[in-house]
């Protein structure tokens, strides 16, 4: 565990908090599609992401979600360190993209590291910043863009996150990550097709040319 949090967070943190975080931190390896968080849970740590990408949604009153920001990397999530924080249930859902692994670093240790260790209390501010500026694009992307507009920025950021022109989802799961209609989806990518900017197969989609 040591060797991976180096190569994750060795720049980030120092050798002292590395040690502690493999000390008191709770390992976790999940496949794609597990769900590590749902809307109304109880948050009893922090995730520190090791390899892999995680989704953040968001859900509505009638039950709609909207992708808010991926976590990849060296990330944590700045929305479960608030609910840590003030003991509150999660507003967020979260669901691993790709395979991942990540530790698990409990509430207690957050307060006490934020006093003992200047770079865990930069790191937890850069990520507050971080998630903030996330959330004012994708609030940005619906008062201002298209709805063809987000869905090319989704397609991209989609394909960068997983390293993959090959977009594995379904019509209908794109609809639910931008907040729409199965059938405006296909319409629009339909388009897209015939902009020779995608193609579009059976249960795949593949990235082309969205430059």
């Amino acid at each position: 565990m040591i060797q991976e949090l180096k190569a994750s967070y060795g720049r980030v943190f120092e050798d002292a908090l590395i040690a502690e975080i493999a000390q008191v931190g709770t390992f976790k390896e999940v496949p794609a599609g597990h769900k590590l968080m749902e809307i109304g849970d109880y948050i009893k740590g922090m995730p520190l992401l090791i390899s892999g990408v995680i989704k953040i949604l968001r859900e509505d009153a009638d039950g709609d979600e909207l992708l808010l920001y991926y976590l990849e990397q060296g990330d944590t999530c700045s929305m479960t360190m608030s609910c840590c924080m003030g003991q509150t249930k999660s507003e967020i859902r979260a669901i691993a993209e790709t395979d991942a692994k990540l530790i698990m670093i409990p509430i207690r240790k957050m307060e006490e590291w934020t006093a003992k260790y200047r770079s865990w209390r930069n790191f937890v501010f850069e990520s507050y910043n971080s998630r903030l500026n996330e959330m004012l694009q994708t609030i940005d992307s619906i008062a201002f863009l298209n709805m063809d507009e987000r869905l090319v920025n989704y397609l991209r950021e989609k394909a960068r996150v997983n390293q993959d022109a090959i977009i594995r989802n379904t019509h209908q799961e794109i609809a639910y990550d931008l907040h729409s209609s199965r059938v405006v989806i296909s319409r629009l990518l339909k388009k897209l097709e015939q902009m020779g900017k995608i193609e579009l197969h059976r249960n795949y989609i593949r990235i082309k040319n969205l430059d």
